[in-house]
């Protein structure tokens, strides 16, 4: 892929970001920091492409004129709907963008529809994994088994690590609701029912962010060469591919962490608390990492995305 196809295909990434014209200060401060790292690990020119964005100094037809072949064409709409869905369903103003994006792409609306389709039930995963178990009147809930949710944090961030290895873009737009999906179950051990409104402000207040974390993965992969349909590999890029895991492992190990230090402890640690606390256990969680990477790369070898959505769902 030539640098030039790497900018357009992220200059498309972040006009999807933006798209909803909402994004708050934190997600905006986020986006910038991550364009910013991935350029310096890329060696690639991209804080250019996010002032242009951000300044509208570029369109979407010019975006998508330099993607030459069917499979990046595909592969820059499949991105958008992933960014556009990371915080939820894609709004009016996000769907208006994804049609402007179809169009100038050159894509069917039948296909246009079926990948939109597939991110909407990833978007809207259930939060509670089986029917929720409510102490009766009058008896208290059972103390929290702490080693059983050390194990529910790492088997979390070793099937992200294994997700983010998968070439489909599928598979990294689960990564995010399988996240809300983690820091909701901790609440619960502890006694909390969480909605997805607090977890979508938990989540910006310790640093991870919807739609820059989904900008991150992919935006990574893209530049590590990790997307083998659009380079012509077969099956599952996994050889070589331990960077490109180990921010999906890492965050999701560090959220589930600290969420749990958050919740065990009454909701009091302030919004610099929690970022420090989650800075320092993603520092950790990075050594963990190399330590699990044998597991992950096992889960990756037999993990379908869409049959996973599929058993999430049910």
């Amino acid at each position: 892929m030539q640098p030039e196809q790497i900018r357009a295909i992220l200059a498309i990434s972040l006009m999807a970001a933006f798209a909803d014209q909402h994004k708050d200060d934190r997600e905006r401060e986020h986006i910038r920091r991550i364009t910013e790292s991935i350029a310096a690990d890329s060696g690639v020119e991209l804080m250019s492409v996010y002032q242009d964005v951000l300044l509208g100094r570029v369109r979407v037809e010019e975006a998508a004129a330099a993607l030459d072949t069917p499979e990046l064409r595909q592969l820059a709409f499949e991105m958008a709907v992933g960014v556009c869905d990371a915080d939820g369903v894609h709004n009016a103003a996000e769907t208006a963008f994804l049609d402007r994006l179809r169009d100038a792409l050159g894509l069917s609306i039948a296909n246009a529809e079926s990948v939109t389709r597939q991110a909407d039930e990833i978007a809207t995963l259930p939060l509670e994994p089986a029917a929720p178990q409510v102490p009766a009147p009058g008896t208290t809930a059972p103390a929290v088994d702490e080693a059983e949710l050390d194990r529910m944090i790492l088997n979390a961030a070793i099937l992200n690590g294994a997700l983010e290895l998968l070439p489909q873009s599928l598979a990294s737009m689960a990564i995010i609701p399988l996240q809300t999906r983690l820091v909701y179950r901790i609440g619960k051990n502890y006694g909390y029912e969480l909605d997805r409104g607090h977890i979508t402000d938990f989540l910006a207040t310790v640093g991870v962010g919807l739609t820059s974390q989904y900008v991150e993965q992919f935006g990574r992969k893209l530049v590590g060469g990790l997307l083998g349909k659009v380079l012509g590999k077969a099956g599952r890029a996994i050889g070589g591919a331990a960077t490109g895991s180990a921010f999906s492992f890492a965050s999701t190990w560090a959220l589930g962490q600290v969420a749990r230090r958050y919740y065990a402890g009454g909701r009091k640690l302030d919004a610099n608390a929690l970022k420090a606390s989650f800075s320092d256990l993603l520092g950790e969680a990075k050594a963990l990492q190399a330590q699990y990477l044998p597991q992950i790369q096992q889960r990756a070898q037999t993990l379908d995305a869409g049959k996973l959505v599929a058993e999430l769902r049910a």
